[in-house]
């Protein structure tokens, strides 16, 4: 693990990195101290006195999605972008909370105790209960229609299955745990128009004996859920090169600027947005011939909302020319990372596979550290809306998360100012690597880094 082995093409030649790109090799030693000068442009202006200070301001304050304190980081955010002539815009996008008013479940007539589900819609039906399993893709049965679906927690997404059984003509879902003795679980999304409601798991399978033994079971689901919209953004900031020294392509530098609900959230994750700013900072006065965008994303707590809703409007001409997105979350801890290199930083991508990222990533690394961090498989951040519509995407972050992790504990104190240097240096230097001007496009590079060999690790998060 993390051994260095460069692959590099002592002669000029073509080599196919594991995203697919095409890049001409030159001499390799001479590249290799290239490169080094060019990584110098960028980490040499890394100050992670400024990062401190960032993360200072912004976890003074919790920064839950559509409250004040989102407000007041994400106007620090703008202004700082602004005050680097950045052509900069903070995008509003909805969020719901919910309250509920009713939440009730009868089976033949017997009220038992019932939890509705987040965001579920509101109203009463009466049917015939049906068991739909797990309501997983392809599973469900048509006779679900005009019916309440019977429907275990597990192995896909509340939200998968609620769609499922609608799909199939369900009026409702009655969705039992998959353990232990809790009925408080479950989200519905918006659109899924039917009543959807938790229970015990030992309840659940009570209904599963009924039915498998023939039994009619008719039940009724009474929900009344108040649904109050709120607002939270995106702040997204524009670098762009001079006219003619424009490739026409697009890297993303990301962060979440949302913080849990009563969390300070200095590493998760105002560490990332430490380092953003940082490198816009630096980018600015640095030579490019690439568009750079940085990002900071709202509602990434809730399921990355705000990542999603910028993905979705923007128009196909942008994602087409967008080669790269890099997404820095809880870069910062230092708890994380146990005893792994370099802190435990680790770069995720959703498919458990290499791309053009990661391999920049694990190339800088090589040449900043002697050391190649590794790739795993995570989602669960806001690299996930960029890969689902083709852009190379990865998450860095120190892996394990510290023992800070979603608390009110996760504070300044907790932040290692050596390891937001190593990550803003290592994505700052990959980025560099694309939109450096003696790189004129990825696809007709004549100067690119060579690529390490580096390794998968099945590391969890937390």
């Amino acid at each position: 693990m993390f051994r260095r082995k460069s692959i590099i093409s002592v002669l000029a030649a073509s080599m196919l990195l594991s995203s697919g790109v095409v890049y001409a090799q030159a001499n390799g030693a001479q590249n290799a101290q290239s490169d080094t000068a060019f990584d110098n442009k960028v980490i040499k202006k890394i100050s992670s006195e400024n990062m401190y200070n960032t993360i200072k301001y912004l976890s003074a304050v919790p920064r839950e999605a559509g409250t004040e304190g989102e407000v007041r980081g994400v106007e620090y955010i703008e202004s700082q972008f602004k005050s680097l002539g950045l052509e900069t815009k903070r995008i509003p996008f909805p969020i719901y909370d919910y309250k509920t008013n009713h939440e009730a479940a009868k089976i033949n007539d017997t009220e038992i105790a019932a939890h509705a589900f987040s965001g579920s819609y509101s109203g009463t039906i009466t049917a015939e209960l049906f068991d739909a399993g797990k309501a997983l893709p392809g599973t469900v049965s048509d006779e679900v229609k005009g019916k309440i679906a019977l429907v275990e927690r597990g192995e896909n997404t509340f939200v998968d299955k609620i769609q499922n059984v609608l799909d199939k003509g369900a009026v409702g879902v009655l969705m039992y745990n998959s353990t232990g003795t809790s009925n408080v679980f479950g989200q519905a999304a918006e659109g899924q128009n039917i009543p959807a409601v938790g229970i015990t798991r030992a309840q659940g399978l009570d209904l599963v004996k009924k039915l498998n033994n023939g039994e009619k079971v008719s039940a009724t689901l009474d929900v009344d859920i108040q649904k109050i919209e709120k607002t939270s953004y995106v702040v997204e900031a524009k670098l762009k090169p001079k006219k003619n020294k424009d490739t026409g392509q697009i890297v993303t530098i990301g962060s979440h600027h949302d913080s849990v609900p009563n969390g300070p959230g200095a590493n998760d994750d105002a560490s990332g947005v430490s380092a953003v700013l940082e490198l816009a900072r630096i980018f600015v006065n640095t030579p490019i011939d690439t568009e750079v965008r940085f990002l900071t994303f709202g509602s990434e707590e809730r399921g990355m909302v705000g990542s999603s809703f910028y993905v979705s409007q923007l128009p196909q001409s942008d994602i087409d020319r967008m080669v790269a997105h890099f997404q820095m979350d809880m870069i910062g801890g230092a708890k994380a990372g146990e005893d792994h290199p370099l802190g435990g930083l680790i770069m995720y991508t959703i498919d458990g596979k290499k791309n053009l990222v990661t391999d920049l990533g694990a190339s800088s690394t090589s040449r900043l550290y002697d050391v190649a961090i590794p790739y795993g498989q995570l989602g669960r951040s806001d690299h996930q809306p960029f890969h689902d519509v083709g852009i190379p995407s990865a998450l860095f972050i120190h892996s394990p998360v510290e023992p800070q992790y979603h608390k009110p504990t996760d504070t300044i104190e907790h932040i290692s100012k050596e390891k937001l240097q190593q990550a803003a240096s290592i994505v700052g230097a990959s980025a560099y690597q694309i939109v450096r001007p003696d790189t004129p496009a990825l696809d007709r590079a004549h100067v690119a880094p060579a690529t390490v060999d580096y390794d998968f690790e099945n590391r969890p998060v937390d």
